[in-house]
């Protein structure tokens, strides 16, 4: 079996299991039954900090912590947690987080899909003991939320507004009685407690399935927004890079805030259709331009200056990156793109490295 450090993408729980433990050590407050700690210390893993004992918890979500508090609160209860945002909003990591902190399992997950089906989200069948037995438990294959309701933990589904919706009501049952019954058995599986779903949706992109209202409401809805500022989604961008840089081993040196400051610049004012002295207006890209899309251009920019420059990144280590992320329709978006590069991008002083090498891109 591969060493851990060998893994490309470590599970939350492993990447992150010394300030777990620290929480869990320090944690003195009442935890909701089979939470691995209380409410108060999964804020604490997810905003970060310093515990008492001089531990430093790893911001792994930056933004309004309220937001986080209402999440955590409402995995306490009955009711099942649904994250939704605009691409790009760390919906699927704050997901993955939650429930390393609360169950320490961030593995039973459903990835939704225009193909994935109700045994997904219920059961399966392993057909050769059927065939070879009969119909029994021991035939039955779970899927990640009848293992989570077994066991009494965080099963989450990502993606789910593209899951066709009569597939997505499957889960009325077993949001509203806890409880996934069997038919073919006359058996069910009741829930243990601890047990709850958290759910990731967007409405931004084609092929999106709309919740029912039966569905909606066995949901509570927390919106993750776009980072309010740009020092804010600097700090993100930052923090999320040099996380990645270390899990990919890539030489040479870290980007210099500079470079990651003048990414998020050109991603928000395209996003927002105005430049950030609000004295140009311009055309918006059909790309999300989103946090998530920026992280990607400097990890691929870093890349690039690693092996093919001399480690640091510059302009034209950014260009293909950026003009890849914003340019989705070959036509639309192209003329998007060079209309931001000549009305904006060259006239701003200490750019022009980067007009230079997007035009050389371009062309």
């Amino acid at each position: 079996m591969s060493s851990i450090t060998n893994i490309l993408r470590q599970h939350a729980e492993n990447q992150f299991a010394t300030e777990l433990e620290a929480l869990i050590a320090a944690d003195t407050r009442q935890r909701p039954p089979r939470w691995k700690m209380s409410p108060w210390a999964v804020s604490k893993y997810l905003l970060g900090g310093k515990l008492d004992n001089g531990v430093e918890i790893t911001p792994k979500y930056i933004g309004n912590a309220r937001v986080i508090e209402i999440a955590v609160a409402t995995l306490a209860t009955d009711r099942a947690l649904l994250l939704l945002g605009v691409p790009g909003t760390a919906k699927s990591w704050v997901s993955e987080h939650l429930a390393a902190a609360i169950s320490g399992d961030s593995t039973m997950i459903v990835q939704g899909t225009a193909g994935t089906s109700e045994e997904a989200l219920r059961y399966g069948w392993n057909y050769a003991h059927l065939l070879a037995k009969g119909p029994s438990l021991d035939a039955v294959v779970p899927s990640p939320l009848m293992r989570a309701m077994r066991e009494g933990k965080i099963a989450r589904i990502e993606e789910l507004t593209r899951i066709p919706g009569e597939v997505q009501d499957s889960l009325i049952t077993i949001l509203s009685e806890k409880m996934l019954p069997i038919a073919e058995l006359d058996e069910e599986v009741l829930a243990q407690k601890g047990f709850n779903v958290i759910a990731t949706a967007n409405d931004r992109d084609r092929g999106v399935n709309e919740l029912s209202s039966a569905l909606k409401r066995r949901f509570n809805t927390v919106v993750l927004p776009s980072p309010r500022t740009a020092d804010e989604e600097v700090r993100i961008v930052e923090t999320r890079v040099a996380s990645l840089g270390r899990a990919l081993e890539l030489p040479g040196e870290g980007p210099a805030l500079e470079e990651i400051r003048r990414i998020v610049t050109v991603f928000r004012e395209l996003r927002e259709g105005v430049t950030t002295d609000g004295k140009t207006k311009l055309k918006g890209s059909s790309a999300s331009m989103s946090t998530a899309e920026a992280i990607s251009v400097i990890t691929h920019g870093m890349s690039l200056a690693a092996h093919f420059g001399d480690g640091v990144l510059r302009g034209a280590d950014l260009a293909a990156g950026m003009v890849g992320a914003i340019v989705k329709d070959p036509v639309q978006d192209r003329i998007v793109m060079l209309e931001y590069l000549e009305t904006v991008v060259k006239e701003r002083n200490g750019w022009k490295d980067l007009y230079r090498a997007c035009r050389d891109v371009m062309n």
